[in-house]
């Protein structure tokens, strides 16, 4: 799934008291994402899935909680909230079960599904139509996907996209890992072609040390490909998921505050709550493998409020950035600055805030106030309101 460079520290689960009375809120706003990892099982071995940090991955395969304990669970802390489950992992299709349990325990809430994608043919007709959105892990091109993921994953994945597509209810996005350097303009954007199953494109910098070398440089390139690309249309929106949420922010920073409560937009921090299949409850799905981010249990029902929060060792409200990319990845600042590790900070979480600065010039160099009053109305609408960036990782 998402990555890291995280020494393989041995996963360690413990048991945390309940909040004491008059604590925090647990949750900050009137969303929720309730991220449930249906197992930590998984079909593939990429290279860089994080979790195999801390020996994680495979480190839960079955579920110690069941439907009524969940219910139990949502009924006392998530009453009156707006709830959007993501069905994650591991691969969460290979617990299709729980995946159908949950969406018909609870039919009022919104679904998402983060997969490999290699069993989405698996998963029924109406349960497709159920999914608001559905983010399919793919690298780029068919040559670096396939060198992450194993070979012949790039066309498998298609061919299944390709059957489900017309039963899917939501949007599809292409959630890609940028790690490697020498990713192109044009295998991205041919994720986004009119032939393409994609309705949107999300990506993630790679959270490990592969920003040496000429390496920022050349991703640098892209970007302003990609940003002009954005820019050249106001008839229709080029959907960039990362690059749709900085200028949205650039544009409307008070919805930044609003949503996130002046906090950062990195939703670890308010309303994230990674539910393991032991019934652990985690702010983010890169730090399960630490006994101190422990916020919640499903079967105990109890939840405290995130312990992943901005602190004062960060240097985010001095960043130029801040306004718009609003804090992040929190995994990164706090490794990086709270944790005190220089290489992580150095080699992962600079390069990357210096290409977050970079978009935003490049963003402000295409003049986005005007192009937005120039733009059509369908395009301001999904600018302002799409919902599958409120709903991605990290921005971006």
């Amino acid at each position: 799934m998402t990555v890291s460079s995280l020494p393989a520290t041995p996963i360690r689960f413990h048991e945390s008291c309940p909040p004491k009375a008059g604590a925090e809120p647990p949750i900050v706003g009137a969303r929720v994402e309730l991220q449930l990892l249906t197992t930590l099982k998984c079909n593939l071995k990429c290279t860089y899935c994080s979790l195999g940090v801390g020996e994680v991955l495979g480190s839960q395969t079955e579920l110690e909680y069941d439907i009524e304990q969940l219910a139990v669970f949502v009924d006392t802390h998530l009453a009156g909230k707006d709830v959007y489950v993501t069905f994650y992992g591991g691969e969460p299709t290979l617990n299709l079960p729980l995946m159908l349990e949950v969406m018909r325990r609870f039919p009022a809430f919104r679904f998402q599904l983060q997969t490999n994608g290699t069993l989405l043919d698996d998963v029924p007709a109406w349960a497709l139509a159920r999914l608001s959105n559905v983010l399919v892990s793919i690298d780029g091109g068919e040559a670096i996907t396939d060198g992450y993921r194993g070979r012949g994953i790039y066309r498998q994945v298609l061919r299944n996209l390709a059957k489900v597509r017309p039963h899917l209810g939501g949007s599809l996005t292409a959630r890609v890992t940028w790690g490697n350097a020498d990713t192109t303009f044009e295998e991205l954007d041919q994720l986004l072609a009119a032939d393409s199953p994609f309705d949107y494109l999300y990506w993630q910098f790679v959270a490990d040390a592969m920003y040496g070398g000429d390496a920022i440089a050349k991703r640098k390139a892209v970007l302003v490909r990609l940003i002009e690309r954005f820019f050249a249309c106001t008839e229709r929106i080029y959907p960039l998921i990362p690059l749709m949420g900085i200028v949205r922010n650039k544009l409307f920073p008070a919805l930044a505050q609003e949503r996130y409560a002046g906090r950062t937009q990195c939703r670890v921090s308010t309303h994230l709550l990674n539910v393991m299949p032991s019934g652990e409850i985690y702010p983010c799905p890169d730090m399960l493998y630490l006994p101190q981010m422990k916020m919640g249990d499903v079967k105990g029902n109890w939840l405290r409020a995130s312990p992943l929060q901005a602190t004062a060792a960060m240097p985010c409200p001095d960043c130029e950035a801040y306004s718009w990319c609003r804090g992040n990845c929190m995994k990164n600042l706090y490794r990086g600055y709270e944790q005190g590790d220089a290489d992580y900070r150095t080699q992962v979480v600079e390069p990357i805030c210096e290409l977050l600065r970079f978009i935003g010039q490049e963003v402000d160099r295409h003049q986005p106030q005007a192009w937005f009053e120039r733009a059509s109305l369908p395009v301001r609408r999904q600018l302002r309101d799409c919902e599958v960036y409120e709903y991605v990782e990290i921005m971006p």
